[in-house]
């Protein structure tokens, strides 16, 4: 059964044999969702939790709220990301340039998610992330370094433009909160959960 306190131990050790080491790691978390679930407790918010944070190693419960997006942004880090509950698309992107006035990025991929299953990115991996169900969906993600202060400026791309400009948690956190109150007041309205 998955034990929160375990698993971050076991990710310390494993930080140090890469990327690989930790994907086993989180295949074997996700694997269980229940227990995941019982250790976490039931996703009622969409939001961005952080378990742990030290300059190697971050492990993060990101709860998506139904139908959010979240821009295209890198980490500068590798990610390993678990699904314990609900669905998550990521779209990959490369650059076309560096014109800080013209859009710089192409889409080059995607790939879904869902319960059980595990992503991992490259530290130069450019994505976007969506939640295309009506629930909310849950989600583990380890990163190999410091995802709240990264050594490295990290970059986030406007939806629209898809310019290039300084990647910013804060709006990060603005959007969880955004598409979390869009949810609740959808129930609050009596629309399907």
């Amino acid at each position: 059964m998955f034990q929160k306190d375990r698993f971050i131990e076991d990710c310390k050790v494993a930080v140090a044999d890469g990327q690989k080491a930790i994907r086993e790691l989180t295949l074997e978390a996700v694997a269980e969702p229940a227990g995941v679930i019982a250790e976490l407790g039931e996703p009622t918010q969409a939001g961005v939790y952080p378990l742990y944070q030290a300059a190697d190693l971050t492990v993060i419960n990101f709860v998506w709220a139904p139908y959010m997006t979240l821009l295209p942004h890198n980490h500068h880090m590798f990610a390993v990301i678990g699904i314990y509950g609900g669905r998550e698309d990521n779209l990959f992107w490369r650059r076309i340039g560096k014109d800080n006035l013209a859009p710089n990025l192409e889409a080059a991929g995607a790939d879904s998610l869902g319960v059980g299953q595990v992503a991992t990115l490259g530290p130069e991996i450019i994505h976007s992330v969506a939640n295309p169900i009506r629930k909310l969906t849950s989600a583990i993600h380890v990163y190999g370094g410091d995802f709240f202060n990264p050594p490295q400026l990290r970059s986030q791309w406007d939806h629209e433009s898809l310019i290039e400009e300084a990647w910013d948690m804060e709006n990060t956190r603005k959007v969880f909160r955004q598409a979390d109150a869009r949810f609740n007041a959808g129930l609050a309205a009596g629309a399907e959960d």
